[in-house]
């Protein structure tokens, strides 16, 4: 085996512990809301782990993931709306949403709501870098998305059954990291 190969291997093993944690994660989540549906901090965490566990998902069910995550995480936000890294993670979730949507009036409605998002949770913990980073990625991600659909790099249309390859991944992640 040659040193990519083996590079390779590690980084798939590495990607299939990261599965395995964050499902586990989920599920603890799930058996935790049963017990206690008000634990803002339990909501938080099952919809960053939705989040998470999406991205290992074909395309259709990611989105549907993203979904629950963004309903976990906004009633994590009815019970205390000033949870910035509730705010945060559904961020995320919105800008991983509109990266998966190959419209782009949908995408960008996706892209505007994760901006205010990002802006609340700026606001209540001013100086978070990772918040003011994302805030401005945001303001760039109708750019990227455009490019990224116009290179063949977004989701591929095979029925919205097929998900992107993680070499399609990785090509997304780098051109997005290279604008």
């Amino acid at each position: 085996m040659d040193l990519q190969s083996g590079e390779a291997a590690m980084d798939m093993q590495s990607e299939i512990e990261r599965l395995v944690f964050f499902e586990h994660a989920r599920k603890l989540c799930e058996a935790t809301y049963i017990k206690n549906p008000l634990d803002v901090d339990n909501l938080t965490k099952w919809g960053g782990a939705l989040l998470e566990v999406a991205q290992f998902q074909k395309i259709t069910e990611s989105k549907l993931m993203i979904l629950e995550g963004i309903s976990k995480l906004e009633e994590a936000l009815v019970i205390d709306p000033k949870k910035h890294d509730a705010l945060w993670v559904i961020g995320n979730a919105h800008v991983s949403y509109g990266f998966l949507t190959p419209d782009q009036a949908e995408a960008i409605d996706h892209f505007e709501n994760a901006t205010q998002f990002f802006q609340r949770a700026l606001e209540e913990q001013p100086g978070n870098e990772s918040y003011q980073k994302s805030l401005e990625l945001a303001s760039k991600a109708p750019i990227l998305h455009t490019e990224v659909h116009k290179h063949g790099l977004g989701p591929q249309p095979l029925g919205g059954v097929a998900g992107p390859s993680s070499s399609n991944n990785a090509k997304v992640v780098s051109f997005i990291q290279n604008y």
